[in-house]
């Protein structure tokens, strides 16, 4: 006998009670076909069928020359030798300067002191109309080793007023966009420079369960970053930060790459056990772009780029990255 079609039942609650009991019966059938699966495998041992591995983007990723593995001796002598190393061998303790663009909104001033509590040994200074060629010899002259720049979007300005208007007429109670759009990154004195684009920010007190930040210097992780741009990214970010954590502070900053968006979190953690660890987030919250990666210090006109995003060239599939 043919099962009725849910669709064609007009009274709304038979029809959700419809629905509601086919979901459990399929699930009834998908629990006992496991349980299925799993006795056999226990009856066949080690002669048991591999278990399948479920396909996604990342893993068929399309193949990339500049994929380093973990033990590859040439990258490793690369790295001791680049302009970043001195911060990995603990000769130089980071000292990062955090400025804004011109006249900058309330929430971008909101965000560079959350990030100042979140890099240890930093300090915001505003702009007051110097340009950035400008401000760079005065960081080198005072002892700063990163100099990182919140630019906010000029052509399409988001005002506070008119974002929580639009999230009042959605029913949306949390408070998402940031007139932030981009990131500049640059390692002094000598470069590299990368430029970012930024996304999805939260602030702490936007956060769910957010908890207080101490002034113990976090640990930092940096999680898949395969490719030769991608060590190089990572040890960018990374060099904002001490290497020489307070491990009793239990902080922790996470960068985590995944298809080219990188993913910003700062957490404390707490070991329930020898196999568990609970997490409370601290933030900031936040995802970054890479837009381009440029040799030296700042130069939008003559200076030299190792790798610039391309839209409409580099963007061809789905199923290719870059870090």
């Amino acid at each position: 006998m043919p099962k009725p079609n849910i669709s064609s039942i007009k009274n709304k609650q038979r029809r959700t009670e419809a629905y509601r009991q086919m979901k459990r019966e399929q699930q009834k059938l998908k629990n006992k076909e496991k349980k299925k699966k799993k006795k056999e495998a226990e009856m066949l041992g080690d002669k048991a069928p591999p278990k399948q591995v479920p396909k996604t983007i990342e893993s068929m990723r399309v193949y990339d020359e500049t994929m380093v593995a973990p033990e590859d001796e040439e990258v490793r002598k690369d790295e001791m030798e680049d302009e970043v190393a001195p911060y990995f061998k603990r000769e130089i303790t980071p000292k990062v300067l955090i400025t804004t663009t011109d006249r900058p909104s309330n929430r971008t001033n909101k965000f560079c002191k959350e990030l100042k509590k979140c890099i240890p040994n930093s300090s915001i200074y505003y702009r007051r109309g110097l340009p950035l060629k400008k401000i760079v010899p005065q960081a080198v002259s005072r002892d700063y080793t990163c100099l990182v720049v919140i630019n906010e979007d000029r052509n399409k300005p988001i005002y506070p007023s008119t974002i929580a208007r639009q999230l009042r007429d959605a029913n949306c109670h949390v408070f998402l966009n940031l007139t932030q759009d981009g990131m500049v990154l640059s390692h002094l004195p000598n470069g590299p420079t990368a430029h970012f684009k930024i996304s999805n920010v939260r602030f702490a007190k936007e956060i769910k369960n957010s908890g207080s930040m101490s002034e113990h210097k976090p640990e930092v992780i940096l999680n898949n970053f395969n490719t030769r741009l991608g060590h190089s990214v990572g040890r960018l970010l990374a060099s904002m930060f001490p290497h020489d954590p307070e491990f009793h502070g239990r902080r922790v900053v996470t960068l985590h790459n995944q298809r080219d968006f990188i993913f910003v979190r700062h957490h404390r953690y707490q070991f329930r056990n020898e196999k568990r660890a609970g997490l409370q987030e601290l933030g900031p919250r936040f995802t970054l772009k890479l837009r381009s990666l440029q040799k030296g210090t700042f130069d939008s006109k003559f200076g030299e780029y190792e790798w610039v995003h391309k839209r409409h060239e580099m963007e061809t599939s789905r199923r290719k990255f870059f870090l």
